[in-house]
């Protein structure tokens, strides 16, 4: 019974993260070409292969800022 206490505020710690086990100065990765949108928790990730321009290590948050959403090989 005292499992089941604990479990259900460690559960919902977890769901409220929205979907992001990251903090919000976790460094992320962007490519600044004209068409980029994604940001990348990994500097190889598959989605910046195809960055033409230099790759720059920003915030979460600034990201976010900038209207930067999560890139799909990163789900």
């Amino acid at each position: 019974m005292r499992i089941r206490i604990l479990f259900l505020p460690v559960l919902f710690l977890m769901l409220s993260s929205y979907g992001t086990p990251f903090h919000k100065d976790t460094s992320v990765y962007l490519c600044m070409g004209k068409g980029s949108k994604k940001y990348h928790y990994r500097k190889d990730c598959r989605g910046l292969s195809n960055c033409s321009t230099k790759i720059h290590e920003v915030t979460l948050s600034k990201a976010r800022e900038m209207g930067r959403t999560l890139c799909g090989w990163e789900d």
